[in-house]
């Protein structure tokens, strides 16, 4: 395969960590814990280990507080509970 064939075969794929953030931002996970499991999800491996970390949580945690779009007939709720978000 030549060098052209060979990265127009190859996709990008973020890491664990940039998929995160994505979907933190993206308004579709409410908590952490929506943000891990839709990564186990999409395949991702050793979530818990890659997303460990007080401060790394935290500005998880900010983003999908900033960002969450509840679906249409769901409230929002005010605030989220801390423990919703750790081992999910």
């Amino acid at each position: 395969m030549q060098q052209g064939s060979l990265s127009k075969a190859m996709t990008f794929r973020p890491t664990t960590l940039e998929r995160a953030y994505e979907l933190a931002k993206s308004g579709s996970c409410r908590t952490v814990g929506d943000i891990k499991v839709k990564l186990q999800a999409e395949g991702h491996e050793r979530v818990q280990d890659r997303l460990y970390g007080g401060s790394l949580t935290s500005a998880l945690r900010k983003l999908c507080t900033a960002h969450y779009i509840a679906p249409e007939g769901e409230d929002a709720p005010a605030k989220v509970a801390d423990d919703e978000d750790e081992d999910a």
